[in-house]
């Protein structure tokens, strides 16, 4: 099948002929995509002065923990929580708000702010480092089924060991001696030798006692016979 190919005049003669009817809509294209690359570029400004802002205030706020000035510290995590929840320092300071409350015994209050973070944090290791917290909320609240439930749909994001140790926790506290037994046996397998906590998961294995022995099996009639 035989076809015309253009000259170099004819395709700079389309060329013009398409620009000149399409002119207008060439200009609002450039003007619309500079007006979007402004705009993207001035969201990336104030993200970066918003976040500056919130490091800044939960630096106060980290400051005043250790001067155990806890009312100011909770003024400033209430601050953040509303002013900045979509910041990472947002849910840091739920956690520390947490802190406050579980020094003070009020499991309710810590879980309440642990509940406030884990619905912030997105996806990753914080996200895993406040449910591992709630978790060990939820226990100290005697809610050990619940805790149990919510572990095994926890990240694991690095936090293997922590997790399992959590689960022979939960598994403790419903009686399950020997779901505990495996649960820490995998904690202590995760950890290094040195690792801090490692002796004390050894001491929770140890606490639970020795596991019952395994039945043997019936001997077969020719080892009956060769016995």
């Amino acid at each position: 099948m035989a076809f015309d190919v253009l000259d170099e005049h004819e395709q700079g003669e389309l060329v013009r002929k398409w620009v000149r009817e399409n002119w207008l809509s060439i200009v609002v294209g450039i003007g619309l995509g500079l007006v979007l690359l402004f705009g993207w570029q001035q969201w990336r400004v104030h993200r970066a002065s918003r976040d500056m802002d919130a490091a800044v205030q939960y630096d106060a706020l980290g400051a005043d923990m250790t001067k155990k000035d806890y009312d100011a510290a909770k003024a400033i995590a209430a601050k953040l929580k509303s002013d900045y929840a979509s910041t990472p320092y947002a849910v840091l300071a739920a956690m520390r708000e947490a802190e406050i409350a579980t020094q003070k015994g009020d499991a309710e209050g810590a879980w309440a702010s642990l509940d406030w973070a884990w619905q912030q944090a997105g996806n990753g290791a914080l996200k895993a480092a406040v449910g591992i917290n709630l978790a060990r909320v939820q226990l100290a609240r005697g809610k050990a089924q619940e805790a149990l439930d919510f572990i095994d749909k926890l990240p694991a994001n690095g936090f293997e060991a922590t997790t399992a140790e959590l689960r022979g926790d939960a598994l403790t506290a419903l009686g399950r001696k020997d779901d505990a037994r495996r649960a820490y046996a995998e904690a202590l397998a995760k950890l290094e030798p040195g690792a801090p906590n490692r002796d004390f998961v050894e001491m929770k294995l140890s606490d639970l006692g020795a596991a019952p022995a395994a039945i043997a099996p019936a001997k077969t009639e020719a080892e009956k016979k060769n016995s």
